[in-house]
């Protein structure tokens, strides 16, 4: 009897890690966040489209960066961002870009008894900024973890983890 509670209990915690385990990236959740960041950047830094952003973000969203410190709350995250966009040449270049380091990101589905309710998503970026001669060059490259929660059928983001920034050699 107690062999076979043991084997029960390994299957029990096999299955639970199969359950949480990072998600192929050919699944419908991954290609979905995945879309999802990037409309997200795309927003930010190409189009500055405040209001995608803010569709993306829960009410209470919380955004907390290694170098800037924690601000909480979506309209308090997205109010430099108004002021920021109303002030941009959109016929300019953008001044800074994002890009997804290839083969980085990283999802993981979160469940409550059983019912997906959520999803962590984890990757690296680098960003881009242009200097005095309109050139490009390298700024930091940063590790990004994004929460993910279902809200009324949508996925939006209620936390933010920026870390880890560091130059680009």
């Amino acid at each position: 009897m107690k062999v076979i509670n043991n084997i029960i209990t390994v299957l029990a915690i096999s299955m639970t890690s199969l359950m949480s385990a990072q998600m192929s990236q050919d699944s419908e959740l991954y290609m979905t966040l995945k879309k999802k960041d990037s409309t997200l950047f795309d927003a930010a830094f190409n189009q500055c489209d405040v209001d995608t952003m803010e569709s993306l973000f829960t009410e209470d969203f919380e955004f907390y960066h290694d170098k800037g410190g924690v601000t909480i709350g979506r309209d308090n995250f997205l109010a430099p961002n108004r002021e920021n966009c109303a002030k941009i040449d959109k016929n300019k270049p953008q001044q800074a870009k994002r890009i997804l380091v290839s083969g980085s990101l990283e999802v993981y589905p979160l469940y409550k008894k059983g019912e997906l309710y959520g999803a962590i998503q984890h990757g690296i970026h680098s960003f881009e900024f242009l200097n005095e001669k309109k050139e490009y060059q390298k700024g930091d490259l940063a590790k990004f973890t994004h929460v993910w929660v279902l809200e009324d059928g949508h996925w939006k983001i209620k936390r933010e983890l920026s870390y880890d920034h560091q130059l680009q050699k």
